[in-house]
């Protein structure tokens, strides 16, 4: 069963020079026909279909548009171009802060996350303790969220996270951070709930970690889809043969 379809989804930004010189002057250079305004395509003609089970490794340097293209899938931003159709419910953990309050405890920001995700009050309640102990933060339970570490911090959101079965997982980064032992926890997590049925999006730098856990894979660069397929031993070298002639 499909669940996501993109078709020629491309994203383009405006910049003007507004912050260079300023309101006031932007409205008089408007009048004048002088404001400048400049378009960057972040993604073009991206293209790929996921099935019930996939699990999609995106791959590629800083700045080709790989947020940007999990933003449109999550529905943050729209597309300027092409179309996503999509069936089931989607569950995304874009930034490690996303839904978090600092100035919370750790056991504040996880019900205020839940309850943004969806959850009850109820629910949230009874799987409390599973969370907190999945996270490996029981000590910090009254810590204030901003005082955790990067990888704290990511532990808690995949920890709220993984609670529910979507039909579409997207995760950008967060199986990257923390130590070994929980990176492995957090793999073996994902395969229960590719397992299950859902399809789940991967963003890495790792690829070993795309070489392991996925069976599709797509190459941006620029904003450009070089490849997409499930060949993913055969695109992992490629890219990184890109990557050793650009040292």
């Amino acid at each position: 069963m499909k669940v996501l379809e993109l078709n020629n989804v491309s994203v383009r930004y405006k910049v003007g020079d507004l912050k260079d010189i300023g309101f006031k002057e932007m409205i008089l250079k408007k009048l004048k026909g002088q404001y400048k305004i400049k378009e960057f395509w972040a993604d073009r003609h991206i293209t790929f279909s996921l099935y019930k089970g996939d699990m999609l490794g995106i791959i590629g340097t800083n700045g080709s548009g790989k947020s940007t293209l999990l933003k449109v899938i999550s529905k943050v931003m729209v597309p300027t171009e092409g179309t996503i159709k999509q069936s089931g419910n989607l569950a995304a953990l874009l930034e490690l802060s996303s839904g978090f309050d600092g100035d919370l405890s750790v056991k504040e920001n996880t019900f205020l996350r839940g309850a943004i995700l969806g959850y009850s009050k109820k629910f949230l309640e009874e799987r409390y303790e599973d969370i907190i102990n999945y996270a490996e933060l029981k000590e910090f339970e009254e810590t204030p969220f901003r005082q955790l570490s990067s990888g704290m911090k990511s532990r808690l959101g995949f920890a709220i996270i993984s609670l529910i079965q979507p039909e579409i997982l997207i995760l950008d980064e967060v199986l990257s951070v923390g130590d070994g032992a929980f990176r492995k926890k957090s793999e073996q997590k994902m395969r229960e709930i590719i397992d299950s049925g859902s399809a789940t999006i991967l963003v890495s730098h790792s690829l070993e970690q795309i070489r392991n856990m996925c069976n599709k894979i797509l190459w941006i660069h620029k904003g450009i889809q070089i490849e997409f397929g499930d060949d993913v031993k055969a695109i992992c070298d490629k890219y990184q043969q890109f990557l050793n002639k650009g040292i």
